[in-house]
């Protein structure tokens, strides 16, 4: 499916470096990027960043986000403002391919600080070519909505 190359990207200044080279990397791939930046290392507000990739995921114009920043917590909870975002904070492989298959997450927000790039790389790979496994994971996925005010 054609859509299923496409991922949309986004960073702020921590996670700038980590950024280009996930596009790079997913560009050899085959896949479309939608970078909404950061391109430089000046100070910015990663909620700038983070919105346009949320939004084209909760209404589905994209299927998958990748997020990164100096700790990844910032764009993560921002992006999970989003009620058809799942966003998932990923330090180790394995939480890379549970918050696919338990979770069906579909935004990865990486910690820049905290993570090597070959590892940084390594999550991109697994997070997206994890499948979800439904059952009785979809049950509870479905369970996950936004709090009434």
């Amino acid at each position: 499916m054609a859509d299923q190359l496409i991922i949309a990207i986004g960073s702020d200044h921590a996670g700038f470096h980590y950024k280009s080279a996930i596009v790079a990397h997913l560009e050899a791939k085959g896949f479309e990027v939608r970078d909404f930046g950061t391109d430089s290392e000046a100070s910015t507000d990663y909620p700038d960043y983070v919105h346009p990739v949320a939004q084209l995921v909760n209404t589905g114009a994209v299927p998958r986000g990748i997020l990164v920043c100096g700790s990844g917590n910032g764009v993560c909870m921002t992006a999970n403002k989003y009620a058809q975002v799942r966003a998932a904070l990923v330090w180790e492989n394995d939480l890379a391919a549970l918050a696919r298959q338990h979770n069906n997450a579909n935004v990865l927000c990486l910690p820049e600080r905290f993570i090597s790039l070959e590892s940084a790389l390594q999550f991109v790979d697994t997070f997206l070519s994890t499948e979800f496994e439904g059952g009785r994971h979809e049950r509870r996925v479905n369970k996950i909505a936004p709090a009434q005010s």
